[in-house]
């Protein structure tokens, strides 16, 4: 029977970490770029059942419930050194890597492999950008959103005193 100290809650479990360690996001962004890229030149169809749980999981949970996300964070990113960044960019990243990813899955139901390609494809660059450059795309989407007022700066102060260009 588990004890009190032992549970974890709902609010806990699918919390985003804030801030983030930047290094393991690249390893992630790697996994993700390799999942991608793989599905988007070859013919790879049940690689986008992994790709898009993954980032979904991390959406909802940051690396919690992502196996990509725990061998990043438990195994590869402790190996190399840390770099902190504001964790609400990275989330709404992810959240647009879920929603590619579920917009090629959708298009590969209907019989349009062409449309998913694309959709994997343009996961596959932005998460290379990310993995290989530190240039995270949806990290710089937020920063012009919160510029432009469609996200309320309140969501991410540490935004405001961070270059987000970078992350």
């Amino acid at each position: 029977m588990a004890t009190p100290a032992t549970l974890v809650s709902a609010r806990e479990l699918f919390s985003f970490p804030n801030p983030v360690n930047e290094t393991a996001a690249r390893v992630v962004a790697g996994g993700a770029a390799l999942m991608a890229g793989t599905l988007a030149v070859g013919d790879v169809r049940w690689l986008i059942v992994p790709l898009g749980y993954g980032f979904v999981a991390r959406v909802a949970a940051g690396p919690r419930l992502s196996p990509l996300g725990q061998l990043a964070t438990r195994v590869i990113a402790p190996r190399l050194s840390a770099r902190l960044v504001p964790g609400p960019p990275k989330r709404f990243a992810q959240a647009m890597g879920a929603t590619l990813s579920l917009g090629a899955a959708a298009a590969m139901v209907a019989g349009q492999p062409t449309v998913a390609r694309v959709l994997v494809g343009a996961i596959a660059v932005a998460a290379t950008l990310e993995s290989a450059f530190a240039l995270c795309l949806g990290c710089r989407i937020f920063a012009v959103l919160i510029r432009w007022g469609v996200i309320p700066a309140e969501v991410c102060e540490a935004c405001n005193r961070l270059d987000l260009g970078t992350s």
